[in-house]
């Protein structure tokens, strides 16, 4: 991520996905697929990712943040009664390097992760999140550790290293249905283009490159791009703008795994300018639909919003007014999201839960708690 109204009428009520007719009798399963600009089980029953961001694994903790805090499965225990479905869990490449070592875990309180490092650490908290129902993105958030990165690669982090991550990630899971796919790389922006035909900026083309080489090892996953920074010197959020897709769209080997992902964000990350128009907030939905939203709202494919959240959902503050148009958009066109995020310590924006890692804000977690989605199936889940 990025360092005046009442709660809409339509905002009530948990949200139920429209299912079709004669299909009722079977259980949500994966693996995922897309139909127009809806996601669809094994059975072409419509599923919506409805979730959160766990971080860490991609800071210098190479593990998910909080664990110095409480027990591992108590936090996933806490996201499956929270009503989520789904993690989107940012990850390293730096910590698949065998010199990368887990730090701010509290082995007192996670005795069973002592000793795990790296991908080992990785599988078993996915086997954790999918054992109770939850599904799993996994994100590419950087190169190293250290900071985000504008393109996909860097002096450390070549493409083909990024690639073969992936690669790798995608074996590995493969029978894991609940392990949906893959957000190839968080936030292109500065130079990266969309359409330019230039092989060293142009993230649509590396996002084919990346998502074939996937499809080929795990022709299962979905394939999640996200939007660039800035296309025809229309500048948004980092990630967030996909106004390239209507010209140049991403070219799968199988069309039916690509979902097309956005971030935004209100005015407590950056004072953008809409938020100050006079028009604010019906101004939103012409914004939100001209950047990214069109793709869904025209049936092109479907949308995650990777990432959205803010310290207040107030009616009474311009970013509370933002979180709630944004929810009842995204409501409004059964677009998927996973909020940024589960954590406290995001700087920005706090998180779902307070600063002592155990308690939620009810404010927020309730307003979210408006537009969730069923769990999918899986035998585990039907046994806790």
């Amino acid at each position: 991520m990025l360092v005046v109204a009442a709660l809409v009428a339509s905002l009530v009520g948990p949200y139920t996905p429209s299912l079709g007719s004669g299909k009722s009798d079977k259980a949500l399963s994966g693996p995922l697929s897309a139909k127009g600009s809806k996601l669809v089980d094994a059975h072409g029953r419509e599923v919506v990712l409805t979730g959160v961001n766990w971080f860490g694994f991609e800071t210098e903790t190479f593990a998910p943040h909080g664990l110095w805090a409480r027990n591992w499965e108590s936090m996933l225990d806490q996201m499956v009664s929270s009503g989520f479905n789904t993690i989107r869990l940012p990850y390293t490449n730096e910590m698949f390097d065998a010199d990368s070592k887990p730090t701010g875990i509290n082995y007192s309180l996670n005795p069973d992760l002592k000793g795990l490092r790296g991908v080992d650490l990785l599988d078993r908290i996915v086997k954790g999140a999918t054992d109770r129902g939850l599904m799993v993105l996994l994100d590419r958030h950087r190169p190293t550790a250290q900071s985000q990165t504008k393109l996909w690669y860097n002096e450390q982090v070549s493409e083909e290293r990024w690639i073969q991550d992936w690669t790798m990630l995608a074996k590995r899971y493969k029978n894991n249905p609940l392990v949906i796919g893959a957000d190839l790389h968080n936030e292109p922006s500065g130079e990266a283009t969309w359409g330019s035909g230039d092989r060293d900026t142009d993230w649509r083309l590396a996002a084919e490159r990346a998502g074939n080489a996937i499809l080929k090892v795990n022709p299962n996953w979905l394939i999640v791009v996200e939007g660039i920074e800035a296309y025809d010197n229309d500048y948004y959020w980092w990630g967030g703008n996909l106004m390239g897709v209507k010209e140049h769209p991403v070219r799968l080997s199988d069309p039916a795994k690509l979902v097309y992902s956005a971030h935004d964000y209100g005015p407590g990350v950056w004072q953008q300018s809409w938020f100050s128009d006079k028009d604010f907030p019906k101004n939103m939905p012409g914004i939100w639909k001209r950047h990214w939203g069109y793709i869904a709202e025209e049936g092109t494919a479907p949308v995650l919003l990777g990432e959205f959240g803010g310290r207040s959902v107030s009616p009474k503050t311009t970013e509370g007014i933002w979180h709630r148009e944004l929810l009842n958009y995204l409501k409004k066109n059964g677009i998927s999201y996973t909020y940024w995020s589960w954590n406290p310590n995001s700087g920005d924006t706090g998180g779902v839960l307070r600063d002592d890692w155990k308690t939620v804000h009810k404010d927020k977690l309730e307003l979210l708690k408006t537009y969730q989605a069923p769990r999918l199936h899986t035998p585990a889940a039907d046994q806790r």
